[in-house]
């Protein structure tokens, strides 16, 4: 890292190296980490609580977003739906005024390096209240607890439910309730063949 100090402000800024090489480095992962880190935790989040969810998939889905990846965004979007929702009863705020934060990492492997699509998603542990109507009232973060295991079991029944309904709607999954396939259709031409059972 090299410290620079600016001439006029003296503000300083820590500025790391780069080895300017194509492929893996550890060195440049660790300066982009330590940047990103950096950049939440003083430029988006600040000083407001944050709790980390993670989501992973069961195989078969994980091999059905690696071949379609279009399918990704809206999976996550339905993600990001139920867990706002679940916040802003928690925080007792409307669902229609609740304003919730929230940064997703989508990792496509794990420990490993196999293939593990999954979602670390950094939540603001509350929701705020939109006060557009009511320019007067400042913005308040309506604090949220933990979420039980109870609670948690809920959650992933619903976000399960919901993408399984999404994916059969596209045509990707096929079955009913807890007996859900990936359809013919959803590994055409792509490389899956072997996969199938």
């Amino acid at each position: 890292f090299l410290r620079v100090v600016c001439e006029h402000c003296r503000a300083e800024r820590l500025v790391a190296f780069s080895c300017k090489k194509r492929g893996f480095c550890p060195s440049c992962g660790a300066r982009r980490m330590a940047e990103s880190a950096r950049h939440l935790v003083d430029e988006v989040f600040g000083p407001r609580p944050v709790r980390q969810w993670v989501l992973s998939f069961p195989y078969p889905l994980r091999f059905l977003f690696a071949s379609k990846p279009e399918a990704i965004g809206p999976v996550l979007g339905i993600v990001h739906r139920v867990i706002a929702g679940w916040l802003a009863d928690q925080a007792g705020v409307p669902r229609d005024t609740a304003q919730c934060g929230v940064v997703t990492l989508i990792q496509r492997f794990g420990s490993a390096l196999n293939l593990n699509i999954h979602f670390h998603m950094l939540w603001l542990d509350g929701v705020y209240e939109d006060t557009t109507e009511r320019p007067q009232r400042k913005p308040r973060l309506h604090h949220t607890r933990a979420p039980t295991s109870a609670q948690l079991t809920e959650l992933a029944n619903t976000i399960a439910h919901r993408v399984c309904r999404h994916l059969s709607r596209r045509g990707w999954l096929e079955g009913e309730d807890e007996s859900v396939f990936l359809s013919d259709s959803a590994g055409s031409d792509d490389g899956m063949d072997g996969l199938r059972m």
